[in-house]
């Protein structure tokens, strides 16, 4: 079971690495977005700052997330990003395989919230 948690979170993790670095460096490429996704991006491109610092957030979330040590904190710093993804996903994109993926990382981001509850015990006291 912690090989699976571990490949899980690794992968976990290098997916948001991966996102947030296409937001600085535009290697992936994307589908035809829709109008209403249009004038979602458009708002998003006049907060100049919004893009980079969910880039910013994505990376060091995903650093933190690899690393059993660091992985608590990972996933609190990485569930807005995931519960906007999950949002955005499930409202405007309502493509299955981006509802599964979504889906999935959202219940991985869940699990090891649950799983280092111990972690965040004194935070919250």
């Amino acid at each position: 079971m912690k090989t699976i948690k571990f490949i899980l979170c690794l992968l976990f993790g290098l997916m948001f690495i991966n996102a947030g670095l296409n937001k600085f460096f535009n290697y992936m490429p994307m589908e035809k977005p829709t109008p209403e996704q249009m004038k979602l991006f458009a708002a998003f491109g006049e907060i100049s700052w919004l893009m980079p610092l969910v880039g910013i957030v994505e990376v060091i979330g995903g650093l933190l997330f690899i690393f059993p040590k660091t992985r608590a904190l990972g996933a609190i710093v990485i569930l807005p990003v995931m519960v906007g993804i999950v949002t955005h996903v499930f409202t405007m994109d309502k493509s299955p395989m981006g509802m599964g993926i979504a889906g999935v990382m959202f219940l991985i981001n869940i699990w090891m919230i649950i799983d280092n509850k111990e972690k965040y015990k004194h935070l919250v006291s």
